[in-house]
């Protein structure tokens, strides 16, 4: 035998059978537990980040049935997800006048195909705009949507624009906003700048962010630092006069990652009665295993998705395939489990309290976990926290609750 394996054998003579032995982790499945399912659908659950894609509501994608996507009208109803925020996502391009107006016309995409998804299904999901009229359509059975904007590059370049832009979003329905995504730009800085393009890392928030968050308190919008710099988000948390949201975060001390959120983070959104939203992102919340992540690289080179505008140009044909042959690698693989997202949701709670903590998926835009890959699954994460010893009560807030509260809070700051 050769020394490493001598090596390996001798440690593994050492671990208690149970640890050799140890078997491959089982998700709950709450679809089976009817006590779990009481206890779930008793409580008001809200994902605060769902992406849509812009074919939705189109003959590409019907929301309406059970599609590819994570997140459709059947997928919610099966697992016990209330609603959630609905995403106009934009990515970050140059600051120039071109790149202001791709922008737009790309927030304008985003924003049609919510409403297509929510008019083509009436009689099941209804527009919110207010914590209340979030409980009044849950009272009444259906399931409500919410309009968030992930990326605040397109409200403009001027007080008088962004003023402008953003009480127009805020007509729409729009109730959070995000200062940054991955790049800085003219209002301050992300978590993930584009080093490649010269970005200072962080530089802060600028004059021209002061006035956006201004405004989106005047609005009632909550001010998101998710996929924003340190230092900007804590300039943004001192500047706003209503508590701040991170929509879709982990917490940076069980795994180190950019878009994490530190201790000093967790304990600055908790001081100011914010809440932060833990997501089942993978590559946020552990390492991926090279043969998962080799799986899916070996997928996306076959099916030609090298990027984002590849996606954009695909077949629904295709997508579909990428979307069977990618859940295929990771069955077959390590994957990032849903016990290692809890435990970054039990960290957040041991460190900002119960009260300043809440869930997100990040479905559709690359979110997901074994065990919650899916709105279909959502009833596993309320399973999965029962085992960690929480009550139903700690579930009610974490799944809904303190964001509803928040959201109460950022209304009536603007109203002053």
């Amino acid at each position: 035998m050769r020394p490493f394996l001598l090596a390996t054998a001798s440690i593994l003579a050492t671990l208690p059978a149970s640890a050799q032995d140890a078997p491959a982790y089982a998700p709950p499945d709450a679809l089976t537990d009817p006590a779990v399912l009481a206890v779930h659908d008793r409580l008001l659950t809200l994902d605060t980040h769902i992406d849509i894609g812009t074919e939705s509501g189109t003959l590409d994608l019907d929301p309406g049935v059970i599609t590819r996507a994570q997140v459709d009208v059947p997928s919610m109803r099966i697992g016990g997800l209330d609603g959630g925020f609905f995403i106009v996502y934009v990515s970050q391009g140059d600051l120039d006048e071109a790149g202001y107006a791709e922008a737009q016309a790309a927030a304008e995409d985003k924003y049609r195909a919510i409403v297509r998804m929510v008019r083509g299904n009436r009689d099941d999901i209804e527009f919110a705009r207010s914590a209340d009229e979030v409980e009044e359509i849950v009272g009444r059975g259906k399931l409500y949507a919410l309009v968030g904007i992930e990326n605040s590059y397109p409200l403009g370049t001027t007080p008088e624009e962004v003023r402008e832009r953003v009480a127009m979003w805020a007509d729409r329905g729009a109730r959070y906003a995000s200062i940054t995504h991955f790049g800085n730009n003219q209002f301050g800085g992300s978590s993930n700048p584009n080093l490649q393009r010269d970005e200072p890392r962080d530089p802060g928030l600028s004059d021209l962010g002061r006035v956006l968050v201004g405004t989106l308190n005047d609005h009632g919008i909550m001010v998101d630092i998710s996929h924003v710099g340190a230092r900007t988000a804590a300039d943004a948390m001192e500047a706003s006069r209503a508590p701040v949201i991170a929509s879709h975060s982990t917490a940076a001390a069980i795994y180190e990652h950019p878009r994490g959120l530190t201790d000093d983070q967790l304990r600055a959104i908790r001081d100011g009665g914010g809440v932060a939203q833990i997501t089942a992102f993978r590559p946020y919340l552990a390492d991926v295993d090279p043969a998962t992540s080799e799986a899916v690289a070996a997928v996306r080179e076959r099916l030609g998705l090298a990027s984002g505008a590849d996606f954009r140009a695909a077949s629904p044909a295709t997508l579909l395939e990428y979307a069977r042959e990618v859940r295929r690698a990771r069955e077959e693989n390590p994957d990032v489990t849903l016990a290692t997202f809890i435990d970054h949701v039990v960290h957040a709670v041991e460190v900002a309290g119960v009260d300043h903590v809440g869930l997100s998926g990040d479905f559709d835009g690359g979110g997901g976990v074994e065990g919650w890959d899916g709105a279909a699954d959502s009833a596993n994460v309320t399973a999965a926290l029962l085992e960690r010893g929480y009550s139903e009560e700690d579930l009610a807030k974490i799944w809904g609750g303190n964001l509803l509260r928040v959201m109460r809070e950022v209304a009536a700051a603007a109203k002053e």
